[in-house]
């Protein structure tokens, strides 16, 4: 299984999850021209997607669902209540979920958490397959119990770290934003992605990537001192997903490849 990103950020969210039988897309916050130049760089036809998997209606993850899904005739899932916002009307194929629901596509396991965030029945994704598993956990405002419990054990996490809470409070941000950005149903600060970080199993973990940071409210200088100084071990494993270019392929390897390093 190997992963990339199209982009992460307030102006666009994609993620490439490509296994041995099945590859999927995790959100599309991207017009069809900008996204066919984006998977363009990875060398990745968008027509051979089997799926696109949406975590919630905002914009910067589901404004180039539609498009995307009537070019190449494809099966888009997504929970009821993102279906019904009406934010993705024209998906040829949709099949709805409630949260916390499990599903097969193409022989990869799809777990659909449910986080709170303020959007009608947002989720992020457990992808397993292949003797892998993958998380990808961005757009929440806090961690919940439910949510330690599902992203532990990951050997490739998609995090998000949106925020520094000083940076947040000192910045640009009318109080109104500042307040829905830095609540229990916004965004995670880097001292909560931290303290998940923290608090799961990290043994099988491969990559850890740095997800939808905040180019106003957040400094890559200070999530890696936060992590240098309560993580050190994951300075190795860490990269960055940016919002203009993503991060290009990881490839993940077994276990028996691991230990023979």
């Amino acid at each position: 299984m190997r992963v990339a990103s199209l982009g992460s950020g307030s102006r666009g969210n994609a993620t490439l999850v490509d296994g041995a039988q099945t590859r999927l897309l995790i959100d599309c916050g991207f017009g069809l021209r900008e996204l066919k130049t984006r998977a363009e760089r990875l060398d990745f036809d968008l027509a051979s997607l089997d799926a696109v998997l949406v975590t919630h209606e905002h914009s910067d993850h589901a404004s180039g669902v539609a498009a995307l899904a009537r070019r190449y005739d494809i099966p888009v899932y997504l929970s009821h209540g993102t279906a019904n916002s009406g934010r993705l009307d024209g998906c040829p194929h949709m099949r709805c979920f409630n949260a916390d629901s499990s599903f097969d596509i193409g022989g990869l396991q799809v777990d659909a958490i449910a986080v709170p965030h303020d959007a009608r029945e947002p989720v992020q994704f457990r992808v397993a397959g292949d003797g892998h598993t993958v998380g990808v956990l961005t757009d929440l405002g806090s961690i919940t119990t439910h949510v330690r419990a599902a992203f532990g054990a990951c050997e490739l996490l998609v995090l998000e770290f949106n925020h520094d809470r000083d940076m947040l409070r000192t910045g640009p941000y009318p109080p109104t934003l500042k307040r829905r950005v830095g609540g229990d149903w916004g965004h995670l600060a880097n001292e909560q992605a931290v303290a998940l970080l923290k608090a799961v199993d990290l043994s099988r973990l491969q990559w850890l990537v740095v997800a939808h940071m905040s180019d106003k409210n957040n400094a890559r200088a200070r999530v890696e001192a936060l992590l240098g100084q309560e993580l050190p071990a994951v300075l190795p494993r860490l990269l960055w997903a940016d919002q203009n270019d993503g991060f290009s392929w990881l490839d993940l390897v077994s276990e028996e490849v691991l230990a023979a390093y």
